[in-house]
């Protein structure tokens, strides 16, 4: 809840420090006297929208800073999480808006954007008021109030993810037949191709090894003629019986050399053996360019087939197998579509199914929510005099949604026989407050914790009325904390914390001032507020009355 709420150069207000209670926390004053500024200040550093021109006119810039107290398991925390700011038992607001209009935000010392303000403030703070379109008013809101009320979220978080499966289940079908669409519009190209590939059969490197033979074939009359001169050159004839004769001159003068030719011979004889192999490796590679006139035409016709197929469909003559492979998929997936389609179908019933039976669920959960919700308020209206009037939770059907198939309405008829519509066009402003006053009591009977501002509400009413607004305001309040602006001595004397607001003038400077009120200072305020300007001895008396009678409650 708000703890503090600090203020610098907003508007007519120069200085303003408060502290708030858990309770009933009331703010009075003449009309024009602020309380308006603080109501907007409180929304500046919320993130709320709200007027531009909210810095003190001949200061640089307007400062507000907000000090709440988070319970453990408080919403605030997961939103502080997902933002990656830091959390703890206390988080501290603050906002500046410079005199050019530009407006910066902190929270827990980290800047932040106004986004992430308002999805704290969501959780922090509600404002009811007879202009309430952030709340009760606003009839998107009204389903999830009413699941709140009920206790349906676990249920509504069932339909969502049930919703959320049915679409995946959808998605998964749309895209399945686009795909099978799309293989259909290719199949005799996908067919063609997979008989072509299979037909030339390429095998990984095989474009490397026919460029190499046709290479040599295309050289190997050139070759032959120099390998037969190597060949006659490494023989008998050469080479090798030269060496041999060598060979024999040595030996028979090793027995005279007294070892001095042993080396030479042994080189000899690792020598013979080298150049018998060159002459072997020789001999291969001549036999090898032996071939009959058609095998060039027949490895120039395989590489230019591989080479054309693989221009053909964008690929390295490499990867034909690879892709062969894959156009074989896509045709098995073709083949298979039609299994696939039917497969996905069922699994769309089964999740649509189960979609529709959980929502049926919910919408059965939300009518019985929505008698018991209606009964309290009846029970509720009496004695804020509006027994005449009437109040119902429309439930309609809608488009189907994570939130389920129904569309929920709060309508109001003032009086018997009176066509029933929503809130804001039904009631008028006195009627209105109550009627807010009412719903909020109804909705969030057992919930604590809750902070709220109830700008006002209490407009149009007076006597009887504004007492019974007065003592549910302070129903309302206990285990949780009420900002209320009012000009009721009914509700005011209600309060459990009071403050004065007023303006003051100095040195030609007019500045809004907010007092806390000692016991003695709120028979004054309560007085005014009964009697006007002049504050007479009956009205202090009477003043006295009320307040008597928020100790007697």
């Amino acid at each position: 809840m708000l703890r503090s709420l600090d203020i610098r150069d907003m508007l007519i207000i120069d200085r303003l420090d408060l502290a708030f209670q858990p309770g009933l926390n009331v703010l009075t004053g003449e009309t024009g006297a602020g309380k308006s500024i603080l109501l907007d200040s409180l929304g500046f550093v919320l993130g709320w929208r709200g007027r531009a021109d909210l810095v003190r006119t001949g200061a640089d810039q307007g400062e507000v800073v907000a000090v709440f107290d988070l319970a453990e398991g408080h919403p605030a925390h997961n939103v502080l999480a997902e933002a990656g700011l830091p959390g703890g038992e206390e988080l501290i607001l603050r906002r500046v808006n410079t005199a050019q209009g530009r407006k910066t935000a902190w929270v827990n010392d980290r800047r932040v954007s106004g986004e992430v303000l308002r999805a704290l403030s969501d959780t922090l703070v509600e404002l009811h008021g007879q202009q309430d379109d952030r709340g009760l008013l606003d009839p998107r809101q009204h389903r999830a109030m009413l699941d709140a009320f009920g206790g349906l979220e676990d249920q509504r978080g069932e339909v969502a993810a049930l919703w959320k499966a049915r679409r995946a289940a959808e998605a998964a079908l749309a895209q399945a037949e686009a795909a099978l669409a799309e293989m259909k519009a290719e199949e005799e190209f996908l067919r063609h191709s997979v008989a072509e590939l299979d037909q030339l059969d390429p095998q990984p490197g095989e474009d490397e090894a026919l460029d190499v033979k046709r290479r040599l074939m295309q050289g190997a009359e050139k070759m032959r003629a120099d390998l037969a001169k190597a060949i006659a050159a490494l023989g008998l004839e050469g080479a090798e019986g030269a060496m041999g004769d060598a060979a024999r001159w040595l030996d028979g003068l090793a027995g005279q050399a007294e070892g001095g030719l042993d080396e030479p011979l042994a080189a000899l004889e690792r020598a013979q053996v080298e150049l018998g192999e060159a002459q072997a490796g020789v001999e291969r590679f001549a036999e090898a360019l032996s071939f009959n006139p058609g095998e060039l035409e027949e490895t120039e016709e395989r590489l230019f087939a591989l080479r054309a197929l693989a221009r053909k469909h964008g690929v390295q003559p490499d990867d034909l197998g690879a892709f062969a492979g894959t156009l074989r998929e896509r045709l098995a997936a073709l083949d298979g579509g039609a299994d696939q389609i039917g497969a996905l179908c069922g699994a769309l019933d089964a999740a649509e199914a189960d979609f529709t039976k959980a929502a049926a669920g919910l919408t059965k959960a939300r009518r019985a929510a929505a008698r018991k919700l209606d009964n309290a308020m009846k029970g509720e209206l009496s004695p804020l005099k509006l027994d005449r009037a009437t109040f119902s939770t429309e439930i309609t059907d809608t488009q189907p949604g994570p939130d389920g198939a129904d569309q929920v309405a709060f309508v109001v008829a003032t009086n018997p026989g009176a066509p029933a519509g929503p809130l804001n066009k039904i009631a008028s402003g006195g009627e209105l407050s109550r009627f807010l006053l009412a719903l909020k009591v109804c909705l969030t009977r057992g919930v604590e914790g809750l902070t709220m501002i109830f700008d006002e509400i209490d407009r149009g009413v007076g006597g009887a009325t504004a007492d019974a607004v007065g003592r549910r305001l302070a129903g309302l309040a206990e285990g949780g904390q009420i900002l209320v602006v009012t000009h009721s001595p009914q509700v005011a004397a209600r309060g459990a914390h009071h403050w004065r607001v007023a303006k003051s003038a100095r040195d030609g400077m007019t500045t809004s001032e907010v007092v806390p009120l000692q016991p003695e200072d709120r028979v004054e305020e309560v007085a005014r507020m009964l009697s006007g300007d002049k504050i007479t001895d009956a009205a202090k008396e009477a003043a006295r009355v009320l307040l008597s009678g928020e100790t007697a409650a």
